[in-house]
C-alpha cells in the first residue's frame, strides 16, 4: 500500500509540476508552480524511492521479512506509477511494459538489501545506528553530489528541493543518532 501510493504520487507530482501535465498545464499561471516542482524532485528521487523500501521493511519489523516487502514495496511503487502514467497521458499501460520489467528487475536486486536494512532500524547498537541512518545519508549524498535534475523552472525549486530534503536529513539523522546515545547509556552498568 505504502509502495503503490508513492508511486502514485510520484507520477501525479510529475504531471502537475509539468507544463505539459493534464493538470500541470492548468498551473502554469498559478503561483503554486514552482511548489508543484519541489514535490515533483522530492517525490522522484532516487533516495526517496530506496526510502520507501527501507520503511517498508522497518514496518515489518524483521530482517527476513522486510527484505520481502522492501521488494513489493518497490514493485508496488513502478506498477502504480506507469499505472498513473497511463492515465494522466491517456497512453494504454501496456506502452510501459519494457521500462516496468526493467525497474521490476532492479526491485528485485535492490528491495531485498533496502527492506532489510529497514528491518534492522531501532536494533539495538550499531546495527541499528546504520540502518536509521541509511535514508538521511542517502538523502543527503543524493542532494550533494549527484546533481542530475534539469528544472524547466530554473534553479530555484531545485534549490528549495535541495535546502528541504538536507534539513530534513539532518534533522533525522540527529534524532537517530540521539535515540541511538540514550540508548547506549541505558545499557551502561551502573
Amino acid at each position: 500500500m505504502l509502495g503503490a501510493g508513492w508511486g502514485a504520487v510520484s507520477s501525479l507530482t510529475n504531471d502537475v509540476s509539468s507544463p505539459y501535465g493534464m493538470i500541470g498545464s492548468q498551473m502554469v499561471d498559478t503561483g503554486w508552480a514552482w511548489a508543484a516542482e519541489v514535490a515533483s524532485l522530492i517525490a522522484n528521487a532516487g533516495w526517496a524511492w530506496a526510502g520507501i523500501a527501507v520503511a517498508a521493511g522497518w514496518l515489518v519489523g524483521a530482517r527476513a521479512r522486510g527484505a520481502v516487502a522492501g521488494v513489493v514495496a518497490l514493485i508496488a511503487m513502478t506498477t502504480a506509477y506507469y499505472g498513473m502514467d497511463s492515465v494522466l497521458l491517456r497512453e494504454p499501460f501496456a506502452l510501459y511494459w519494457y521500462e516496468m520489467r526493467v525497474w521490476w528487475l532492479a526491485s528485485l536486486v535492490f528491495g531485498p538489501i533496502l527492506g532489510a536494512v529497514g528491518g534492522r532500524i531501532g536494533s539495538p547498537g550499531v546495527i541499528g545506528l546504520i540502518a536509521g541512518l541509511t535514508v538521511p545519508v542517502g538523502a543527503a549524498v543524493e542532494m550533494i553530489w549527484l546533481p542530475r535534475w534539469d528544472t524547466p523552472g530554473g534553479d530555484a525549486a531545485l534549490d528549495w528541493m535541495r535546502l528541504i530534503v538536507l534539513a530534513a536529513a539532518a534533522v533525522s539523522a540527529c534524532i537517530v543518532v540521539g535515540r541511538f546515545l540514550v540508548a547506549a547509556r541505558h545499557r551502561q552498568p551502573a
